[in-house]
């Protein structure tokens, strides 16, 4: 059951007044602060080697969706790489809310991180590191702005191969960017607005911060090797499962890619996207196919659901 999340302490406790805060407020190292003044150590093994685990949650009309997915993949990041939090999942909970009350913002982009952090001797082995959480509230931000939603966003495939699974695991998020980094320039020297990149076995896998489905006559698919299992992903398939339509997750070719009937991206940052170009081909003639139209309007309506959305109290 849903239930409203208590703020922590008030604002005069912990170094943030009662205003607005048009660029967020950060919890770290126990306080609440403007995200002008959230810094970490250079030393820090999160900066220093992308050594770090987060989760992103969106806030939208004064409502988390779907955090307790949210937390329960992060949880499940931090235990697997062997760090350990300083709060339990109640604390955690109340710390994201506080952060998003403290700031105003009745749709915000939140964020929670588990670094390596850094050992007192600087020492090179991991288990002296002393692990640090930190937590983040910003206005919300879309991968695709208003007009690319209304058209279609413009999709490159790039060349660049995605971190193979073997090396790491995909289902813990992380900051391991430099492919989809590489993969964005790609899709930027051809004129796209964002980039797919590739599976170790040449099927397409994922975009920076996005999955991908693909509709061919009525069924939906999705790649399912290498790619992190996306909480919008996974309410795809929720969905679909409710209104009676076939979401599976397989591997897609390229060419199966660009021969859909509509393809779209999800992600927390935007929810369901249309995608009406992939490369020089275009999709479903160029329009907003009805099957991501009817997905995107559920998706949407569902933020006001108390099953899936949790209430945040503001002061």
């Amino acid at each position: 059951m849903t239930q409203l999340l208590p703020v922590l302490p008030t604002v005069d406790e912990h170094h943030v007044d009662g205003r607005r805060y048009p660029h967020g407020v950060a919890f770290m190292d126990g306080q609440y602060l403007p995200m002008s003044e959230a810094k970490i150590s250079v030393l820090d093994w999160g900066f220093l080697h992308s050594d770090a685990t987060y989760d992103t949650v969106h806030v939208w009309n004064g409502r988390f969706f779907r955090l307790d997915l949210h937390l329960d993949r992060f949880f499940g990041g931090v235990e697997r790489l062997r760090m350990k939090l300083p709060y339990d999942r109640k604390k955690i909970e109340s710390i994201l809310a506080a952060c998003v009350a403290l700031s105003g913002h009745k749709s915000a982009y939140v964020e929670m991180i588990c670094t390596r952090g850094s050992s007192p001797a600087f020492s090179r082995d991991p288990r002296q590191a002393e692990n640090r959480f930190m937590a983040f509230a910003i206005p919300f931000g879309s991968v695709a702005n208003k007009e690319q939603l209304e058209r279609g966003l413009h999709v490159a495939i790039s060349e660049t191969v995605r971190i193979p699974p073997t090396s790491v695991d995909p289902a813990i998020k992380n900051y391991h960017w430099l492919d989809l980094v590489k993969g964005l320039f790609d899709a930027y020297d051809v004129g796209a607005e964002t980039a797919l990149i590739l599976d170790t076995n040449g099927h397409i896998a994922e975009g920076p911060g996005f999955n991908v489905f693909v509709v061919k006559d009525g069924s939906l698919r999705t790649p399912a090797f290498g790619v992190l299992p996306g909480i919008t992903r996974q309410t795809v398939f929720d969905l679909c499962a409710e209104i009676g339509l076939s979401a599976t997750a397989a591997g897609i070719s390229r060419a199966e890619l660009k021969g859909a009937d509509e393809v779209f991206i999800t992600s927390t940052a935007g929810g369901i996207m249309p995608v009406t170009r992939i490369d020089d081909t275009a999709i479903a003639n160029g329009h907003v196919g009805s099957i991501t139209r009817r997905l995107t309007d559920l998706y949407w309506q569902r933020h006001d659901d108390p099953a899936w959305s949790t209430a945040v109290i503001y002061p």
